[in-house]
């Protein structure tokens, strides 16, 4: 195995000096390809190491990973993401409710919903949503355009796995108005939200069609992978939330993106502090 650790070299340095007196360290460090992170040869993947590892890169501001050696970027055949604070920074509902005027009624639900405090997706979206209701279609256009931005590190990750042949999937219960202009602007593959019901210049407060809930996010993946002729162990799966840990169940590689607890707990490995491209130092395209 492999620890790798990105973040500030002199922490980095230090954390793995510190682990010789536990069992399975590096028996060899050196610098990543991008000179971004140190990487540990040789690991052991241990209780007790893990355990050392995670609270001293929490206490430095480190991100960490074991990963086997010689793995790729190019060993996967998909990467999926969420979108709404995963790809993007914001969670576009509630920067529309704060534009409608009803910000804290909806963040508070949504908040509840991504620490998995509400078991049922659907009655919590639909909740909010009808807070929403009567709101100018044009709120969507002010939020795409003045609010939403891409997380760090997307477009480096997004890029190198095109070149390393990934196919793209970006699946969320958030709404097709932003992934439709996102699938065109990043030259995604394959892309699945929920679409607003728009009546006379307004939203409804509905959707079209059934709501993309965490059972529909595991069923695409589970369907892409199929048209590509892929198992899931071949694809890569990034969330931030409860909605997403189904789909990140079934993948290969499941990654927490800045992620609330939960979530962080049940992935196979976590971003606490980087740009989704610190994926990149644990799967590079070549030494």
């Amino acid at each position: 195995m492999r620890l790798v650790l990105t973040g500030p070299e002199d922490a980095a340095r230090s954390l793995l000096l510190g682990l010789v007196a536990i069992e399975g360290a590096p028996s060899d460090i050196r610098k990543s390809a991008s000179g971004r992170s140190l990487v540990g040869e040789n690991a052991g993947d241990g209780a007790l190491l893990r355990t050392h590892v995670e609270a001293e890169s929490a206490r430095l501001g480190l991100d960490f990973a074991f990963v086997p050696t010689g793995a790729r970027l190019g060993d996967y055949g998909l990467i999926a993401l969420d979108m709404d604070s995963t790809l993007i920074t914001i969670e576009c509902i509630d920067e529309m409710a704060d534009l409608y005027g009803v910000q804290s009624e909806v963040a508070a639900l949504t908040a509840q919903a991504m620490r998995g405090e509400i078991a049922d997706f659907k009655a919590s979206l639909t909740a909010r949503l009808a807070l929403l209701a009567g709101a100018p279609t044009a709120i969507l256009e002010q939020v795409y355009r003045e609010r939403l931005e891409l997380s760090p590190g997307a477009t480096e990750l997004l890029a190198a796995a095109r070149r390393c042949g990934l196919k793209t999937l970006v699946v969320s219960g958030g709404f097709t108005y932003f992934l439709e202009r996102l699938k065109a602007r990043l030259a995604l593959d394959f892309t699945l939200a929920n679409e607003l019901e728009e009546v006379g210049g307004h939203l409804s407060g509905r959707v079209l069609g059934p709501i993309v809930d965490a059972r529909a996010k595991r069923a695409m993946l589970e369907a892409t992978c199929g048209t590509l002729g892929l198992p899931p162990a071949k694809a890569i799966v990034i969330g931030d939330g409860a909605n997403d840990l189904e789909m990140m169940g079934t993948a290969g590689v499941s990654v927490a993106y800045h992620a609330k607890p939960l979530v962080a707990e049940r992935a196979s490995q976590a971003i606490r502090h980087g740009g989704l491209d610190v994926l990149l130092e644990w799967f590079p395209e070549i030494e």
